[in-house]
C-alpha cells in the first residue's frame, strides 16, 4: 500500500546513511521532516548541514528536542526499538516503520532480499552480478552500499532491486514483500542486542512474512524455518538433497555441474552456499546459463573478507576484519591450509567463544588478543593455544609478526564487533592492511 506523506509530520530516529536517506525521500515526497539522534560527532553534524538546505530539523540534544507529536515514526537500523523515544512513539499511536519499509511504499520494482548472519554480502553482489549479466538493470543496495531509500528517490529504472536486508532492518517491516527472498544461515551474533537466539531468529524470519505463493523463498535447509508460503528453492553446500549442491569441489543445479569452484575466486563451502544461492536467483529470472557462469568467474571477493594482504617472509597476511561474529571466524580458519597466527577480539557480543575450542586448537599456534573480550578469549582458548595480549592492533600485528614462521598465516578474524576500539570494521582492516605494507 502507498504511503501518503505530504505535509504531514515525520521523525526520522538515527541519523545515519539510511536516516539521511529516509529524510531526504519524506521531504522528497512532501514531510515535514525531523531527524533525531542521541550522539554528536563530525559525519553527523555534516549530514545535518547537508539536510538543513533541505529545510529538515536535525535535533542531536534529548533535553532540547521539540514536543510534538508525530504523524509517522522511521527507524534507522541501529535504532533499537525499546529506547525511550520509540517507546513514546508507541504511547502516542504513532505508527512506526524501518527506512526499508518506507522506501518499499513508495516503489513498485521486484525486490531481491537477502539476509542471513554470514555472507549477505557477497551474495548480494553476486546475485547482482549474475542478473546484471543476464541483460536486467539491478542494484545492489540496503544493508550494503546505498541505502534502498536512495534508490527509490533517484526515480531510476530497475528490473529487479537487490537488497541486502539485516535483522535490524526487517524490525520495522509491515507490509514489504520481497519477490524472492533469499534465507542463506543463522548463527549467533548480536545477542547485545537480542535476549536469545530465538529472538533474533524470529527478527531474521521476518522476511518471509508477507510473501504469498506467486513468490520465491530461496532457502538452507538446515536452518529452522517457519511454514512457508512462497514457492521454496533449496541450497546447501553440506547435503545432497536440496536443488542447488556443491558436490566434489563444483556448483551444481540438480544433476548439472555447473561450474568447478576453483575456477572462481571464492573458495570453500560457506562461499559455495553464496554462489549456490546467486546460481539459484539467476535460474529464477531466466538467465542463461552461460551469463552466469561468466558472471560467477569474474566476481572478485569484496574487501576485508578473507582478503590477502601481502606476502613477506613466506608469511602471508589475511585481513578478514568482516568477521564479527564466531561462526565466521570458524569459517576462516577451517578456509586456512596453514599453520595461523590469529589476531583477534574486539566489541563484547555476548557470544561463547568456547564454542570453536576445537578449531582453534586445530589450527591456530598462537592467539594475539585485542579489545574488551580479551579476558573472555583466554578462558576460552588459553589450554588449547598459545595466547597473547595486545594494547591495540598496532602492537597485535608487531607480535603476530614475531610469532609467525614462514609457511604460516597472519589472520586478522577478530570473531567480534569493531565498535569498542574502531569506527567499523572496515576502518579496523584498513589499519591493518596499513601496519602489515609498514613491515620491512
Amino acid at each position: 500500500m502507498s504511503l501518503e506523506v505530504a505535509n504531514k509530520k515525520v521523525v526520522v530516529l538515527g541519523l545515519g546513511e539510511s536516516g539521511r536517506a529516509a529524510a531526504e525521500l519524506l521531504v522528497q515526497k512532501g514531510a515535514n521532516v525531523i531527524i533525531r539522534d542521541n550522539y554528536l560527532n563530525e559525519r553527523i553534524e555534516q549530514l545535518a548541514s547537508r539536510l538543513g538546505v533541505q529545510g529538515v530539523k536535525v535535533e542531536t540534544k534529548p533535553a532540547s528536542f521539540t514536543p510534538c507529536r508525530f504523524d509517522l515514526g522511521v527507524l534507522s537500523p541501529g535504532i533499537d526499538p525499546s529506547i525511550p523515544l520509540v517507546r513514546q512513539l508507541h504511547r502516542d499511536k504513532t505508527p512506526v516503520m524501518a527506512e526499508i519499509e518506507l522506501a518499499y511504499r513508495f516503489s513498485d520494482i521486484p525486490v531481491i532480499a537477502i539476509t542471513g548472519t554470514n555472507g549477505k554480502s557477497t551474495t548480494t553482489e553476486l546475485v547482482a552480478a549474475v542478473l546484471s549479466a543476464g541483460g536486467m538493470r539491478t542494484v545492489a543496495c540496503g544493508n550494503i552500499g546505498m541505502p534502498y531509500s536512495d534508490v527509490v528517490r533517484s526515480g531510476d529504472f530497475y528490473n529487479a532491486i537487490t537488497l541486502e536486508v539485516s535483522s535490524f532492518q526487517l524490525e520495522g517491516i509491515v507490509e514489504f514483500r520481497p519477490r524472492v527472498a533469499v534465507y542463506l544461515n543463522l548463527t549467533p551474533d548480536h545477542l547485545d542486542r537480542y535476549k536469545n537466539m530465538e529472538e533474533y531468529r524470529r527478527a531474521k524470519q521476518r522476511v518471509f512474512m508477507n510473501q504469498t505463493a506467486d513468490d520465491f523463498a530461496v532457502v538452507n535447509p538446515d536452518c529452522e524455518l517457519p511454514r512457508l508460503n512462497a514457492r521454496v528453492v533449496t541450497i546447501s553446500a553440506y547435503r545432497s538433497d536440496t536443488q542447488y549442491t556443491f558436490r566434489n569441489g563444483a556448483l551444481y543445479a540438480g544433476n548439472e555441474m555447473v561450474l568447478e569452484q576453483s575456477a572462481t575466486q571464492l573458495r570453500g563451502p560457506h562461499n559455495a552456499e553464496n554462489q549456490l544461492a546467486a546460481l539459484a536467483v539467476a535460474d529464477l529470472h531466466g538467465v542463461p546459463r552461460a551469463a552466469t557462469v561468466e558472471a560467477l568467474r569474474e566476481y572478485r571477493p569484496l574487501a576485508h573478507r578473507c582478503e590477502v594482504v601481502r606476502e613477506l617472509g613466506g608469511v602471508v597476511y589475511i585481513n578478514d576484519s568482516k568477521a564479527t561474529n564466531i561462526d565466521a571466524l570458524e569459517k576462516a580458519l577451517l578456509g586456512q591450509d596453514r599453520p595461523v597466527v590469529l589476531i583477534a577480539g574486539g566489541k563484547d557480543k555476548g557470544f561463547d567463544f568456547s564454542a570453536v575450542q576445537k578449531v582453534v586448537g586445530e589450527r591456530v599456534k598462537a592467539a594475539v588478543l585485542i579489545g574488551e573480550t580479551q579476558s573472555k578469549l583466554v578462558q576460552a582458548w588459553g589450554q588449547h593455544t598459545s595466547c597473547h595480549r595486545a594494547v591495540d592492533l598496532c602492537e597485535a600485528v608487531q607480535l603476530a609478526q614475531q610469532l609467525a614462521r614462514s609457511g604460516d598465516a597472519v589472520l586478522l578474524s577478530p570473531g567480534c564487533s569493531s565498535y569498542d576500539m574502531f569506527k567499523n570494521f572496515e576502518h579496523r582492516g584498513q589499519l591493518f592492511r596499513e601496519l602489515v605494507n609498514q613491515i620491512a
